[in-house]
């Protein structure tokens, strides 16, 4: 459930980031900054990235280890070492996704939308949107399984047409 709320606010923050509004600078200020990471804090966004550096250096590691299977003992502990060197970077995430939402809104659009997401219906859609994009993405599956199930039907209809089987 954690990988598809992840996916949901993937999407939530491809939608907000590529929205119709959009600040007048590049450079956004502190307060607008300030704003944007209330923002991701309210829909916790940072569910998405809290895991960042441990899963990567495990990934990393891993990758090693195919090719290096008599070092396994010393990468484990090479994982250790490294991810306490890192630990923490992943805000560089959420600084960074801040950014982009204080890029795209003016600093009253994202104290509307900080407004909106703490109160009770925005904390219902922050609450349900999970659940709503599972349901969204199970019908989305099963109608493109039907729908393509239809194009093969016309691919072939039209090829025996053609004097054709397939």
């Amino acid at each position: 459930m954690k990988t598809i709320y992840a996916a949901f606010v993937a999407a939530s923050i491809g939608l907000a980031t590529f929205g119709p509004a959009h600040a007048q600078t590049a450079n956004p200020s502190p307060a607008a900054m300030a704003v944007a990471k209330q923002i991701i804090a309210v829909k916790h966004i940072d569910e998405i990235y809290k895991g960042a550096v441990p899963g990567l250096v495990e990934r990393t590691k891993g990758v090693l280890l195919q090719s290096n299977l008599n070092y396994q003992k010393d990468l484990n502990e090479v994982a250790v070492k490294v991810a306490k060197e890192l630990a923490g970077r992943e805000q560089e995430i959420g600084t960074e996704i801040a950014k982009i939402y204080a890029s795209h809104f003016t600093e009253q659009e994202l104290k509307d939308l900080l407004a909106f997401y703490q109160s009770p219906l925005g904390k219902k859609a922050v609450e349900e949107e999970p659940q709503v994009f599972v349901a969204s993405r199970q019908y989305m599956e099963q109608w493109a399984q039907t729908f393509s199930e239809e194009i093969n039907g016309k691919f072939r209809a039209e090829m025996r047409a053609r004097g054709k089987t397939i």
